[in-house]
């Protein structure tokens, strides 16, 4: 998912899918430790996946934050 694609959904909808995107992470995990894994990119893509929803989420954060300030 593109960071561009991210910043056009509320942030309930980034909540769930940065829980999404870290139950999946976490199976990848368990995969991975029980030899099932195969391609092991698909760690580094949900972690880094992972990131951007926290990033945007934040921003969003400050963002709320510094209009309901000013």
């Amino acid at each position: 998912m593109k960071v561009s694609e991210i910043r056009l959904l509320s942030k309930e909808e980034i909540r769930t899918k940065l829980l999404d995107a870290k139950k999946d992470y976490m199976n990848l995990r368990f995969q991975m430790i029980s030899g099932q894994l195969t391609d092991t990119s698909k760690l580094k893509q949900s972690r880094r996946l992972i990131a951007k929803f926290e990033t945007i989420l934040k921003e969003k954060q400050l963002k709320s934050e510094a209009e309901g300030e000013a």
